[in-house]
């Protein structure tokens, strides 16, 4: 497994995951997908990639800036890519390990491009009676934010720019884990398809 080169931890505390895997419709997807992978700044988060997908974990607005900047550098504007990505805090069974912590606010990655995104999402709160509240006041976020699309079965359909959208990501994350103990997010997005003008369920 590879590992970003900010090797020394920053602290301890509560740790973000979001592991995450790309599926690119082309010959060269590797290529594409490598070549993200290395373009993104993780100094300020811990990164690894295996064989299946790639995680980055710390502090929650440097996880997400992470994740964001990998997807905006894999979009060539050209070619359907497809997302998915786990987002996730407070598991009982997480290990106090491989992360990156305390590292300031300050985003590495830049946010001066932009993009139309298709995507969905389903938002997990575990171990909580009133879950169903916190999942209805994500979805209102996104309703408010001009983000939602549709709902579907098990998921809220989405479409917005890409930094609206990982903006939106990261108000979820921080309105939880003010409230949650124990909570998941799970993303798709997709871009330049060739299906994104039929029907309004078709997010592929």
């Amino acid at each position: 497994m590879e590992k970003s080169s900010f090797t020394s931890m920053c602290g301890g505390g509560d740790i973000t995951g979001c592991r995450f895997s790309l599926s690119v419709m082309c010959g060269d997807y590797a290529d594409k997908i490598l070549k993200a992978v290395g373009q993104v700044d993780t100094r300020k988060v811990w990164s690894g990639t295996d064989a299946l997908s790639t995680i980055y974990r710390g502090e929650r607005v440097h996880v997400v800036d992470a994740a964001r900047g990998f997807f905006v550098y894999a979009n060539d504007r050209e070619t359907h890519m497809i997302m998915e990505a786990t987002f996730s805090k407070g598991c009982p069974g997480d290990a106090d390990a491989d992360y990156a912590l305390g590292c300031g606010d300050t985003r590495l990655n830049p946010t001066d491009q932009s993009f139309d995104v298709l995507g969905k999402i389903s938002f997990y709160p575990l171990g909580v009676p009133d879950y169903m509240e916190h999942i209805g006041h994500v979805v209102a976020m996104a309703r408010e934010k001009n983000l939602y699309r549709a709902t579907s079965h098990y998921a809220t359909e989405l479409h917005g720019d890409v930094n609206a959208l990982f903006a939106y990501f990261d108000e979820i994350l921080a309105y939880a884990e003010q409230r949650i103990a124990h909570y998941v997010l799970q993303v798709t997005l997709s871009v330049n398809s060739p299906t994104k003008t039929q029907n309004r369920g078709n997010l592929s």
